[in-house]
């Protein structure tokens, strides 16, 4: 990492801690923080736990993983991280590719499964671990937020369907979105109603205590009356299946298998990117105004090693969770510490709780997964895009079909390759205005009607290209000044490159082009305004001996009083 990664007044304080962010905090940390932790530890278990349990099922693993990835990752995560308010265990998305990962390589052999979502976590860890030796930290900002949000709300819809099986009591073979939605349909009228009753009313708690009670971890209270349930009124009499024996103790020694790893590798890369996303922006989106900025390339390692080490004792795909994260601030956390009251707290749940989470009711676990997915579905947002940009909402909807009708693995590509699309029709298209100048200043802005007052001057066009030109759309700007220059018929026209931050040689080449077309129709081509990168380049390149020095200028300004100069 270079010295730009490290958040303001990190510098002098790494050098003493050999670059641990355990040992920074620990060094500033102060007593009047100890109360805020804990409670913030204690409320963060109390969420944190319940839903690990759940989506653990998401991926098809037994309970006892989300128990130790709030275990092990969050207690790596809180020595190694550098977001005081992260939460660090799996969320519903990660959960879902984890399962779509390791669905196929297990073979429906559970001790199988367990080493192949090993092998997952460990290569997910890896390549995380890889992106921050790399420096690789700006990925972050890889998929564009509305793709994101499309991306997200076609793994809510996903994860909804993949549970009302179990919300019903059904059984049928999984398939694809479609196969799954008219199983389902199909099997609705064959549904358990005691199993039905049962997710019915942890629903109806989780929403009642998310929207009235709002300090109630709602997910241990629905964990609670479920075991409550099927203890004292035996609903497995009934039909109600649970979730069965869970191992008692600390997780056992896990190894991957390394003949998955040419199976799991392409899935981890997407899955890695998934995780650092998702945990980049958490801690972002809760540091404090006092907090150090999370830098991105400690990130990645922190990410990577906390997956490495969940992959070896029992844990799955993990990263940081904006809804356990916003609990986390919520409830007072000033540090890592808090993160590790919650992973200790999990260890407490593996001694002394097993047996009592054993009892739990599947469709229990299934409210709890519907209840939190379908935030990820966030018509809000999507309605904002729409009122901004029409295109970027029609992205959203392209990476939600996506990953509804290609599946999840395969919607990652689909979010990939819309927001390169996304990119590249943008900077294939850059701005072009036509100036003018406000009467009465020296304010140049673009021609509209709302400005139809402002001055332009005989025989002078004034242009000014916004953005990086560059060869994916040097070509097409030169396009759009053609018709402005041929309509206008000036004796000068000129191009303000104030706006422009790079200038390409394909650019070089289409101003170079311009410039003898124009000279041709006894037209001058002038340049101005150009920051010291650009004119570099121009100085560098045969326009500067074509051009000469009175031809180009420090500002618009500057070359129309050069140009109104000239006509007296």
């Amino acid at each position: 990492m270079n010295a730009h990664d490290h958040p303001r007044g990190s510098k002098r304080r790494m050098r003493g801690s050999l670059g641990i962010p355990a040992l920074e905090w620990l060094q500033d940390y102060q007593g009047a923080w100890l109360k805020g932790d804990l409670v913030a530890g204690m409320t963060s278990a109390a969420v944190v736990i319940p839903k690990a349990l759940a989506y653990a099922t998401i991926a098809g693993l037994p309970v006892q993983v989300g128990l130790y990835t709030v275990l092990v990752p969050a207690a790596i995560y809180a020595v190694l991280g550098s977001s005081r308010p992260l939460s660090f265990s799996t969320t519903t998305t990660l959960a879902i590719l984890a399962g779509a990962a390791i669905g196929n390589s297990a073979g429906g052999d559970p001790a199988a499964l367990l080493t192949a979502s090993a092998t997952l976590a460990f290569l997910v860890g890896a390549f995380l671990v890889l992106a921050g030796l790399l420096r690789l930290g700006f990925v972050a900002n890889f998929i564009s937020e509305p793709v994101l949000v499309g991306f997200k709300a076609g793994i809510g819809v996903v994860i909804v369907l993949d549970q009302l099986p179990k919300l019903l009591g059904i059984h049928f073979e999984k398939g694809g979105f479609l196969h799954n939605l008219l199983a389902t349909l199909r099997g609705i009228p064959e549904s358990s109603l005691p199993t039905l009753a049962v997710g019915v009313v942890m629903i109806l708690t989780l929403v009642g205590l998310k929207r009235y009670a709002k300090r109630v971890p709602a997910p241990l209270v629905a964990v609670a009356l479920g075991i409550a349930g099927m203890a004292l009124l035996h609903l497995d009499q009934f039909g109600v299946s649970m979730v069965g024996k869970v191992p008692t103790g600390l997780p056992a020694l896990t190894l991957p298998d390394w003949t998955l790893l040419n199976q799991l590798w392409p899935a981890a890369i997407g899955i890695a990117l998934m995780s650092f996303t998702e945990t980049i922006a958490a801690g972002r989106a809760f540091a404090g105004p006092d907090d150090p900025t999370p830098p991105p390339n400690r990130e990645l390692l922190a990410s990577g090693v906390a997956n490495i080490g969940g992959a070896f004792l029992g844990g799955m795909v993990a990263g940081g969770g904006t809804t356990q994260t916003a609990v986390n601030r919520s409830a007072g956390a000033h540090s890592q510490l808090a993160g590790l009251i919650t992973a200790a707290l999990a260890l407490g749940t593996c001694l002394l709780l097993a047996p009592f989470i054993g009892l739990m009711p599947n469709a229990t676990l299934a409210a709890v997964v519907i209840v939190y997915s379908v935030g990820l579905i966030e018509p809000a947002e999507f309605n904002k895009i729409l009122e901004v940009r029409r295109t970027e909402f029609v992205w959203a909807l392209a990476a939600m079909a996506g990953v509804m009708l290609l599946g999840t693995l395969k919607g990652i590509l689909v979010a990939i390759v819309v927001s390169l699309f996304a990119l590249a029709h943008q900077v294939s298209d850059p701005p072009l205005y036509v100036l003018a100048r406000k009467r009465g200043s020296n304010l140049f802005r673009p021609r509209t009607e709302a400005n139809a007052d402002d001055e332009s001057f005989p025989g002078l066009l004034m242009l000014r290209p916004e953005g990086r030109i560059f060869f994916g759309n040097a070509e097409r700007l030169g396009l759009k000044m053609k018709p402005l220059i041929l309509d206008a018929r000036p004796k000068v026209a000129i191009i303000d490159l104030s706006r422009v931050f790079d200038l390409e040689y394909t650019a070089l080449k289409m101003l170079m082009n311009a410039e003898k077309h124009l000279r041709e129709k006894h037209v001058e081509l002038w340049l101005s305004g150009m920051n010291p990168g650009v004119q570099e380049m121009v100085m560098r390149s045969p326009l500067r001996e074509t051009l000469g020095g009175q031809r180009v200028f420090a500002n618009v300004e500057e070359a129309l009083t050069h140009y109104l100069s000239q006509r007296h």
